[in-house]
């Protein structure tokens, strides 16, 4: 029973990093009906931001939660600017064109983000600097289950960036003007609302919660390299599937669901699998429902 609870700790340590990606995804497919592809990558490059941040900074002599905030926020200002630029050089002028347009440049962002980070990352796999220490918080007296300083950090960070997220969405001008665009960006636009500032925004705030999610890696998981967005982008891709791409809710508990089901896949002696999974679910999902478990049908006029 100390495994279970061990391995349940685990995966929702992970999962609130799967949420952080997958609400990326679900926040631009809800207003641009779009698949960015490229948001994997972005959360690469917020992993290295952080990376010559903190060795520029050299927070690795004295670890702290100080050093490790200053990290994450240097990493997603830094990823939220990148956000914006891809939104505003490759997207907008694509906006009206084709949906199969949109997705081509998706897939060329992203395989110019991964190209581009081997050659100024290089192709070799960095030791993510040690910006907090770790320790045991929390063990039970036969020591079977733990909490950990980093796991403690990465659930309440990855908790507190998505109740500042749900406050914009639904308690600020600027997230009624997401809702807004998102319902009908037509409307919207005759309402007065400067739709191509909300778009921009949209990415903005998304991919800082990737550059997040990439610091939260970082500490946990020390290993970073170039190619390290496609198969976590795949999982919060598929998270965000799980819980109706679309649906902010959704994409957390897509993300939560992944995380678990990954650890126990793990826990239990099945760790060849781990990505396979991820594929099954999405396919899983699909047949039986296509929308997610939090998504709706709608019916299209055409």
């Amino acid at each position: 029973m100390e495994a279970f609870f061990q391995h349940l700790i685990n995966g929702i340590s992970l999962g609130s990093i799967y949420a952080l990606i997958a609400l990326g995804y679900t926040m631009v497919y809800g207003i641009l009906q779009l698949i960015n592809f490229a948001h994997s990558d972005v959360y690469m490059v917020g992993a290295f931001i952080g990376f010559y941040s903190a060795r520029w900074l050299h927070v690795s002599d004295s670890p702290s939660y100080m050093n490790f905030f200053t990290v994450l926020i240097i990493a997603m200002v830094g990823c939220g600017i990148l956000g914006f630029l891809i939104e505003r050089l490759a997207y907008r002028p694509i906006r009206n064109a084709p949906k199969l347009n949109a997705l081509i440049t998706a897939i060329g962002v992203s395989l110019f983000l991964e190209y581009t980070g081997q050659i100024v990352f290089g192709p070799t796999p960095q030791v993510f600097p040690n910006i907090l220490s770790d320790s045991i918080i929390f063990s039970t007296t036969s020591g079977g289950v733990r909490i950990t300083r980093f796991d403690a950090t990465i659930l309440l960070t990855g908790v507190g960036l998505m109740i500042v997220l749900e406050y914009i969405i639904h308690k600020t001008k600027l997230g009624k003007a997401m809702r807004a665009t998102s319902y009908n960006s037509q409307w919207a636009s005759l309402m007065g609302i400067p739709v191509d500032t909300i778009i921009s925004m949209t990415f903005v705030i998304g991919s800082a919660l990737a550059a997040a999610g990439g610091i939260l890696v970082g500490i946990k998981y020390p290993k970073i390299e170039p190619l390290m967005g496609i198969m976590i982008g795949l999982k919060a891709f598929i998270a965000a599937v799980l819980g109706g791409i679309g649906n902010l809710g959704g994409a957390v508990l897509g993300g939560i669901i992944m995380g678990v089901a990954e650890e126990f896949v793990v826990g239990y002696g099945a760790a060849t699998y781990r990505d396979a999974l991820a594929f099954g679910i999405l396919i899983i999902i699909l047949l039986f429902r296509p929308a997610g478990l939090l998504g709706h049908f709608s019916v299209e006029k055409v």
